[in-house]
């Protein structure tokens, strides 16, 4: 697992966490009951308090994408498909509403835009 910690960011650490976690789970790069490492040991290895850590792992069992056994350990969660397949749709749609917001700022027409996605979607 991958966390890279901004410093420099507007966005809280335990944020950063959340949604770093939440794209590799999504993406696949963090696999169904995958262990994951400890508050503990992943606030050591981050050099963070161990409260954000928590703070995360809350965020990401309240979102459904880890479970936690007492004793045991965090766990990626066995992803529902449906919730899979909603939430990369979501991914899409956000990716281009910030497409059309940028192509409305450099004054492209929707037939302009659309050829370009047709290119882009054929490559």
């Amino acid at each position: 697992m991958n966390i890279i910690i901004s410093n420099t960011s507007d966005e809280p650490i335990y944020l950063q966490i959340v949604n770093q976690m939440k794209e590799q789970i999504l993406k696949g790069q963090l696999t169904d009951s995958q262990a994951l490492p400890s508050i503990r040991n992943l606030a050591k290895e981050l050099n963070i308090s161990v409260i954000t850590t928590k703070r995360a792992y809350e965020e990401l069992e309240k979102e459904g994408l880890i479970v936690t056994v007492a004793g045991k350990g965090s766990y990626v969660a066995p992803l529902n498909r449906e919730m899979l397949r909603e939430a990369k749709l979501k991914m899409v749609e956000d990716a281009l509403a910030e497409a059309v917001s940028t192509a409305k700022m450099a004054g492209l027409s929707l037939e302009e835009l659309k050829e370009m996605l047709e290119l882009i979607y054929e490559e």
